[in-house]
């Protein structure tokens, strides 16, 4: 996928997206006690030796709790979201800080994507470490450490390119005095961030304080105006059309500052528009498909990150495609494998996993399949409900006919991303088969 600006407007040639592809060297990692659920005997072989021996994930000596991926469905949801945002004129850099695993960064730049969203600058580091060469933090960056990390970053590589959110005078105030000092001599890109509304997250709330913040920006010359951006997720009772009106609010804030010469510096690169969580990227590419025509190109920016490994829960609910099924639809791809190992009475079980190991911020895991300790048949968790989990355990209620016992292990679907990756340093990748193909490696 190209990057995607508004159809009236020229092409503009893209930057490479990462430099000499550094995930490689993640294979050279050794395994050890470091690394959950990882085979005992495993340890001392490197990650990429470990993977080339295409080991079962049930018989191949891992140990449980064990988080799988699979390899089909994460692969299903990297070519869904490209198509997508090729089909609707999209740029796209999904948030990476749903998994922090450059090994994904590495396939989605692959499937087309434009750049990677951070949060804050521990994620922007990571991402530099393995050779991102565009990233938009999607927050407010005011610390004076990280603002003398980021200016040498942009003056060691000119084809690096970074933008971030202001929405105060001071704000531009400290990061213009942080830069200054640091003796930055490439300005860092900004874009104004417009509030979702009143007792919504950060962002400015009214169109005049964000002409403010435009104009605070236009005095320093360590700071260069690019565009308008936000998150429509924290849109109070957000509903299509409360969602979209406030869409509709950032393309005229972002119209107004054009009109008022606020981007003339921006011509070579382009006006950014961005917007575009998990929950309401249909909206945005509604909205954004009626951009009129600027002083400069638009890139057309979309941020959703969640999709990669999507869930079977709050995700699940959440997801556009339930409103436009034709486009297609996202595949959960997590599953947690953790062992029965207390059947104290008929109606109750326990599992070795908890807290420690599963999302349970949202939701509960889920649990779907049984695969019998005696013979390795799999049949579903008939009369199986998580109901509750402490530290190390999972709490099963178990109905008087549901088939289940000690050295049984259970499958569970879990709800929220972003809260599964972090637990899991290391995280197979596994085929339907149970083939593990590769290892997926987080850093949060």
């Amino acid at each position: 996928m190209g990057v995607a600006y508004a159809a009236t407007t020229t092409s503009i040639e893209e930057a490479p997206l990462a430099a000499d592809r550094p995930v490689a060297g993640l294979a050279d990692e050794l395994v050890d006690h470091r690394f959950k659920a990882l085979p005992p005997d495993a340890e001392g072989l490197t990650v990429g030796a470990l993977a080339a021996e295409r080991r079962n994930l049930f018989t191949g000596g891992f140990t449980t709790p064990v988080l799988a991926l699979s390899a089909e469905s994460v692969e299903h949801n990297l070519a869904l979201l490209e198509t997508y945002a090729e089909r609707h004129g999209l740029a796209f850099a999904p948030h990476g800080k749903t998994s922090m695993a450059p090994q994904l960064f590495d396939r989605q730049l692959a499937h087309g994507a434009w750049g990677i969203t951070a949060a804050v600058p521990h994620q922007a580091r990571v991402y530099r470490a393995y050779g991102i060469r565009r990233i938009f933090l999607a927050n407010e960056l005011v610390d004076a450490a990280a603002l003398r990390w980021l200016a040498g970053e942009l003056d060691a590589d000119p084809e690096f390119r970074f933008i971030c959110y202001v929405d105060s005078v001071r704000g531009v105030e400290l990061m213009d005095e942080a830069l200054r000092a640091a003796g930055a001599s490439r300005p860092v890109d900004v874009v104004v961030e417009l509030g979702a509304g009143e007792g919504a997250r950060t962002g400015v709330r009214t169109e005049a304080e964000c002409a403010a913040v435009a104009a605070a920006v236009a005095t320093t010359g360590t700071l260069r105006l690019v565009g308008v951006a936000g998150y429509e997720g924290e849109v109070p009772d957000a509903s299509g059309e409360r969602v979209r009106e406030w869409l509709r609010r950032l393309v005229a804030l972002a119209v107004d500052l054009d009109r008022a010469g606020r981007f003339a510096a921006t011509a070579a690169e382009g006006i950014v528009i961005s917007a575009g969580g998990s929950a309401w990227f249909d909206a945005v590419a509604d909205v954004f498909a009626d951009i009129p025509d600027l002083s400069a190109p638009v890139l057309k920016l979309l941020r959703s990150g969640a999709y990669v490994s999507h869930d079977d829960g709050h995700y699940r609910h959440l997801t556009p495609f339930n409103r436009v099924p034709e486009e297609g639809a996202l595949q959960p791809a997590f599953r947690l494998w953790a062992q029965v190992v207390s059947r104290p009475c008929a109606e109750q079980a326990f599992l070795n996993a908890g807290k420690r190991d599963a999302a349970y911020d949202l939701d509960l895991p889920q649990a779907q399949v049984v695969r019998s300790g005696r013979d390795g048949t799999v049949r579903p968790a008939t009369g199986i409900t998580v109901s509750g989990l402490s530290d190390q355990h999972t709490w099963l209620r178990t109905e008087p006919d549901a088939e289940l016992e000690v050295g049984d292990w259970v499958g569970m679907g879990l709800s929220h991303p972003c809260t599964s990756f972090d637990k899991w340093q290391l995280i197979p990748l596994v085929e339907a088969d149970g083939t593990v193909t590769d290892y997926i490696r987080t850093f949060f």
